[in-house]
């Protein structure tokens, strides 16, 4: 079982961010950041690289559940999304697989929770 979900597309970076951003509204989820990678890369470092970007995704009601039964979840929270541009022009967009991380806990009442969210995730990707 893989850590991630991914899948290449022929559109832009910015229509992928539009469409995973919708996805994941109708699905409860906000997005709580978004990092722009190339962009903060070049503005720290003065180094080039290519579009890249960390949607923060978060559904209030998954975060309250998860967080009453393990108190440092938050360490692992929010669920990220990249988006990035391949080295042919394509966008691959990958989401973290929680079921995947949240084994690492070993907390057996996040189970039912990491598996919905893994639903969404997967349903996003397969999406696109």
């Amino acid at each position: 079982m893989d850590y991630f979900f991914a899948k290449t597309v022929d559109y832009p970076v910015a229509i992928a961010v539009e469409k995973i951003t919708n996805h994941l509204k109708q699905h409860g989820f906000g997005i709580l950041t978004q990092i722009d990678v190339q962009k903060t890369l070049k503005d720290k470092i003065d180094f080039e690289f290519r579009p890249y970007i960390i949607l923060g995704a978060c559904n209030p009601n998954f975060a309250k559940e998860a967080l009453t039964h393990e108190r440092r979840l938050g360490l692992m929270l929010p669920c990220n999304v990249i988006v990035q541009q391949t080295e042919d022009g394509r966008t691959e967009i990958a989401a973290i697989n929680p079921e995947r991380t949240i084994q690492t806990i070993g907390n057996e009442k996040l189970a039912e929770i990491s598996t919905k969210v893994k639903e969404v995730m997967q349903s996003m990707i397969n999406s696109l």
